[in-house]
């Protein structure tokens, strides 16, 4: 066993994995030659592990670490393959399943839900469960995450006609966002792509594929996506060290703003949900802050309220049961809610007797989710790292992806339209100049071939590059029917067609942010009146609700003098004052003792309590006490600060007596002492303006060592106005 050094510290195995090894049984060293007296050769120490070899087979000296936290948290093998293996998998959680990418707005498992999708469609409705069975041979991750993320994709947005999602289109139970109830089984309903994405999202000829996990299939690495998906859908997701929250946009706002951005003029974004509500989006900051978002509350007769649009994240059963809770807690004055939700979201409320509509909607705002903050935090994979962009920064990169992408597919056309031209010439060539009879006396295949290109060959300046062997191997598969009912005016009219629309083509290229803008333009003529904006912007930022305010009267304190119990829930008794439940009340009692607290229900506080007032760090009070030893007169000018719930302190020192105490500062404290043998003295005033402010625990000043019997602010029926009062000094 490996020896401790001098510091009682044994080597860390985070520093050497070769300690695991120390308990097998050392080899015994060889005998020497010349007997005992024969000297060992010199070892030089291991290079790795630092150990110095011992003599006699003992096990190896290690050099002490230079501190005992330096062996638990040096390198090491072990702590490298720590090191490792959670770097491999944080970063497969950021970039191969949390975030969205910025260039098609999708995640992985997304992407290959459409991918599959797109490669199983007739434009026929399948079957949700075959969808994510496909989708698996992409995914290396179970089917109920598949078919969760498709329902999801299928519920963003619901378009005017009907027809769920902006991508894809379900059929049968895909659930209901507005109540929360969750969509069937895989194998119970049917998905298929909407027109958008057929359109808009696919193109082979500019996809990079790549081989999916096990190498049997190919995926593709981003979606060649035209449309701003990330913004339209929003996206959420928590990795490893951090997180993304991107609310989602209206597809026609994103559209026009793709127009100012390739005009270089400024824009400004704001989120839209698909549940409505009004939104304030004063603090947005291109979505690196926040928005308030409200339920819409419309007044139904005199004593009716009725919810019809929701706050984004809630559905009718959440918001019901927040209402609920506020109405058991007495913010609210309702009696009774009836969940009429079907097409569209109906909360019908009904007001307690002489509840007003509008103070109940405050409250409604308030103190329920009626009312929800929902944060933004756009973080995204640009290129494969993970950046935080704003929403704008996002739709510029959409931008340019789009006019990458739209260069790309002129120029595939351009090729293509090259091909169909130098093919259409040959066919004519070969046709109408009768190449094809030189092949008629030729007996091999060679000769064949040859024959077709020394008959071609006149005419290379009609072509635009040379004849290659694909060429003839194509002009010699033309079936003889094709050649006998060959139209020479046809082909002419499509050879002079093909010209022309190279010429369209490459003027498109030529101006291609013009011709950019036309497509946004058409895109939002067909579908503008599918996606109108759902979440109304509200003209100003929503008024702070003043909660103080609402509820200033909403509990009743109560004391009942004969059981010595307080609270709101004190039934009968004498009323106190009238509290919210966000107050803080302070208990004060004769000995001395306080207590901060919330408004209780019901409070034993014994015969002794002198008094319950609002809680206020920093208001002023006076008191005046006797302590117990000697019976000396005390007096103090404060202010109880901070304090803890419901944690006992003390004004006075133990089994002292509290003899008056009140609010602020008076001018005059009148005292009158209890008759003594030889007192000359009877009667003081005294001015507590001369102490200055102290902490509720300190100490007082001391005002007398005689026995007072009386002490007012101001002079009773027992203050003697013959005698003339000595005033009153107060001493540290």
């Amino acid at each position: 066993m490996a020896k401790k050094d001098k510091g009682g510290v044994p080597p860390s195995l985070l520093d050497n994995l070769d300690l695991f090894a120390s308990a097998a049984p050392a080899d015994p060293p060889p005998p020497a030659d010349d007997g005992a007296d024969a000297a060992p050769p010199a070892q030089e120490p291991d290079v790795e592990t630092g150990a110095q070899p011992a003599a006699d087979g003992a096990a190896p000296s290690f050099p002490a670490p230079s501190s005992p936290a330096l062996s638990l948290t040096g390198r090491g093998p072990l702590r490298d393959l720590m090191d490792s293996n959670f770097l491999q998998f944080a970063g497969y959680v950021i970039c191969s399943r949390a975030i969205p990418a910025v260039e098609d707005g999708l995640k992985p498992v997304q992407r290959r839900i459409l991918h599959s999708l797109f490669e199983k469609d007739d434009k026929r409705f399948t079957k949700v469960a075959n969808i994510v069975g496909h989708a698996m041979q992409y995914h290396p991750h179970g089917d109920a995450s598949i078919g969760d993320a498709l329902v999801v994709l299928a519920n963003k947005l619901w378009s005017e006609d009907g027809s769920r999602g902006y991508v894809i289109r379900g059929q049968g139970n895909f659930g209901n966002i507005y109540t929360g109830m969750p969509a069937a089984a895989p194998r119970y309903i049917e998905c298929q792509l909407s027109d958008l994405a057929r359109g808009e999202v696919f193109n082979p000829k500019t996809t990079q594929y790549v081989p999916s996990y096990d190498g049997r299939n190919k995926e593709p690495v981003l979606l060649p996506a035209k449309i701003p998906l990330l913004l339209m859908f929003g996206a959420d997701g928590i990795a490893v060290g951090l997180s993304t929250a991107i609310l989602p946009h209206n597809f026609i706002e994103l559209l026009e703003a793709e127009i100012d951005i390739i005009r270089k003029k400024k824009v400004e974004l704001y989120p839209d949900f698909q549940l409505g509500g009004v939104m304030d989006v004063s603090e947005y900051d291109d979505g690196r802050g926040k928005v308030k978002v409200r339920a819409v509350i419309e007044p139904r007769d005199k004593n009716k309220l009725v919810i019809t649009q929701l706050p984004w994240g809630e559905t009718t059963d959440s918001l019901i049961a927040d209402i609920e809770e506020a109405i058991k807690k007495k913010k609210v004055e309702i009696r009774q809610i009836h969940d009429l939700t079907a097409k569209d979201v109906e909360i019908e409320l009904i007001l307690s007797t002489g509840a007003s509509q509008e103070k109940t909607v405050t409250a409604l705002y308030a103190f329920t989710k009626c009312e929800k903050s929902i944060a933004s935090r756009p973080v995204v994979l640009d290129a494969g790292r993970p950046r935080e962009l704003t929403v704008s920064q996002i739709l510029a990169r959409n931008t340019e992806r789009l006019m990458s992408l739209t260069r790309r597919e002129l120029e595939i056309k351009l090729e293509e339209l090259d091909a169909q031209f130098h093919a259409k010439t040959l066919d004519q060539i070969f046709i109408e100049e009768r190449v094809y009879k030189r092949i008629e006396n030729e007996k091999s295949w060679e000769g064949v071939r040859k024959a077709v290109f020394d008959g071609l060959a006149p005419f290379r300046k009609r072509l635009r590059r040379d004849v290659t062997g694909d060429d003839v191997e194509r002009l010699l598969k033309i079936p003889i029917r094709r050649i006998s009912q060959y139209d020479i005016d046809k082909n002419r009219k499509e050879i002079e067609d093909i010209v022309a629309e190279e010429k369209k083509t490459a003027a498109d290229l030529a101006d291609l942010r013009n011709f950019t803008i036309k497509y946004i333009k058409n895109l939002i003529k067909t579908y503008k009146s599918k996606y109108p904006r759902c979440t109304k912007i509200a003209a100003s930022p929503f008024k702070q609700v003043d909660m103080r305010a609402i509820t200033a009267s909403e509990l009743t304190i109560r004391s009942d003098p004969e059981n010595h119990f307080v609270g709101f829930g004190v039934r009968g008794g004498d009323e106190l004052f009238k509290c919210s439940s966000l107050d803080k009340l302070l208990f004060l009692w004769k000995d001395g003792r306080y207590k901060m607290m919330p408004p209780p229900e019901k409070l034993f506080v014994d015969k002794d309590l002198l008094c319950v007032l609002f809680y206020s760090r920093d208001k002023e009070y006076t008191c005046v006490y006797t302590e117990p030893d000697y019976g000396f007169s005390y007096m103090k000018r404060f202010t109880f600060g901070g304090m803890i719930q419901n944690k006992e302190y003390r004004l006075a020192p133990e089994k002292s007596k509290v003899i008056f105490f009140t609010d602020g500062c008076p001018e005059t404290l009148y005292v009158k002492y209890r008759p003594a043998k030889s007192q000359r003295i009877h009667q003081q005033a005294f001015s507590p303006g001369e102490a200055t402010v102290r902490g509720a625990s300190s100490r007082g000043l001391q005002m007398t060592t005689k026995a007072i019997a009386k002490i007012s602010t101001s002079k009773g029926s027992w203050w003697d106005d013959s005698e003339t009062p000595e005033k009153g000094l107060l001493t540290d």
